[in-house]
């Protein structure tokens, strides 16, 4: 019985042993790769990170998508950042990086359904609930760009950004008084804006 809680011991503490050696290697992999990045050595930096690569880590997937898309990689990156949407579905973060390079390679659609299903997930998101706002203005869908632009300013007031986007809205809606209110709150909270002094004018 002894010589059984022995060997138990003793295998545990080559488990732990080789446990300890393998994060240590990936914490050194993964800190070479932002030293790496910090100087735009990003092919070095993808190196680091692909001798500990794991297919099923979530964390070298988002890795390998932000170091592609920072080297203008934009395919592969979308692959890598798929492949962590594959293993957290949940994870919202993975999703806002895969923006970045189906942006860079202009693929709306499929930015407009990351942005859908983040805000599935997380209803009040503002980044995605702006962004898909202005997803919809650029196409001239002023209804739905009005529904997500009045979630964010109800939610942020204060948020220049937002208010412009929804006095802008407002206007090509026809809702002349609701943009006028909005185009002067825009000059209140950053005096002597242009977009705002621009929309007023178009006010009769």
């Amino acid at each position: 019985m002894e010589i059984l809680k022995f060997k138990t011991i003793i295998f545990f503490l080559i488990l732990t042993t080789n446990a300890f050696a393998q994060n240590s290697t990936r914490q050194t992999a993964f800190s070479k790769s932002y030293e790496y990045e910090k100087k735009a050595n990003y092919s070095a930096a993808i190196k680091e990170v692909k001798s500990i690569y794991d297919a099923k880590d979530y964390f070298s997937n988002i890795r390998m998508g932000w170091l592609l898309y920072l080297g203008k990689n934009y395919t592969e990156s979308i692959k890598y950042y798929d492949k962590a949407i594959a293993l957290k579905p949940y994870a919202i973060e993975a999703r806002f990086g895969a923006i970045k390079p189906l942006s860079a390679i202009e693929s709306w659609e499929k930015v407009k359904a990351h942005y859908l299903q983040i805000l599935k997930i997380d209803p009040q998101n503002t980044t995605a609930n702006y962004w898909l706002g202005v997803v919809y203005y650029n196409r001239m869908d002023f209804v739905n760009a009005n529904k997500l632009f009045e979630k964010v300013v109800n939610l942020y007031p204060l948020d220049y950004d937002s208010v412009i986007m929804l006095a802008w809205t407002k206007l090509s809606l026809g809702k002349s008084s609701d943009a006028k209110v909005l185009f002067n709150h825009a000059l209140t909270i950053r005096p002597g804006d242009s977009s705002a002094l621009s929309g007023l004018k178009l006010i009769k």
